[in-house]
């Protein structure tokens, strides 16, 4: 905890008197472009990754890097993705896995969640992804997860498609989606290609785009 309070104590001295117009301009406001959807892993940072300032990303994580399908009784995920289209009006929605994700590696090699019950619950929404993987017969435990983070990303895309705000925004050609998965290890993320057929390298393709 010294640390946290190390950092913010550096920031407030340092950081925040160097950037002070800046975050005068969004006290009051916020016009972010996109939404960026990623999982909580510690070692993806979305603001980092893509060296956004304050103000440029509208931000959802959580384990996997899952977007539910809209229902009845949307949740927290939902009611955030309808909020960015429709009152913030993001242009670009990108919906980022990553390499060797603790979600997917569960999920990927049958792990038992007895003791995380909501994990186990949650994870359910990657089960389309679970079955394509699973169909292929992966011998190898690392490209079984490999292959679960990029299904996994396919599948999400097609989850926020069911979210009206999305469906009409696509409709208007007011928004895009992005499929990416970035490597821990490399730094590099791949992006998936328009109708979902394949990843290819984001740094050699930036205009790539699922939809």
């Amino acid at each position: 905890m010294q640390e946290i309070v190390k950092g913010f104590l550096n920031f407030q001295q340092n950081v925040f008197p160097e950037r002070k117009d800046l975050f005068k301009s969004l006290a009051s406001n916020q016009n972010p472009k996109a939404l960026f959807i990623s999982c909580s892993d510690s070692r993806l940072v979305p603001e980092l990754v893509t060296q956004s300032e304050p103000g440029q990303l509208f931000v959802i994580r959580n384990a996997g890097n899952i977007v539910p399908p809209f229902g009845p009784e949307p949740g927290g995920v939902s009611a955030t993705i309808e909020y960015a289209v429709v009152a913030l009006g993001v242009t670009e929605i990108i919906i980022c896995g990553h390499s060797n994700c603790g979600a997917m590696n569960a999920i990927a090699s049958n792990a038992d969640l007895e003791s995380m019950p909501a994990v186990d619950h949650w994870l359910h929404y990657a089960n389309a992804a679970k079955a394509v993987v699973e169909e292929r017969n992966y011998e190898a435990v690392e490209t079984r997860l490999r292959e679960m983070v990029k299904e996994n990303v396919i599948a999400q895309l097609h989850n926020i498609k069911t979210h009206p705000s999305v469906a009409v925004a696509l409709r208007k050609g007011k928004v895009r989606l992005h499929g990416w998965v970035y490597d821990i290890e490399s730094g590099g993320i791949i992006a998936l290609t328009k109708g979902g057929d394949s990843f290819i390298s984001l740094s050699e393709n930036p205009e790539t785009h699922f939809e």
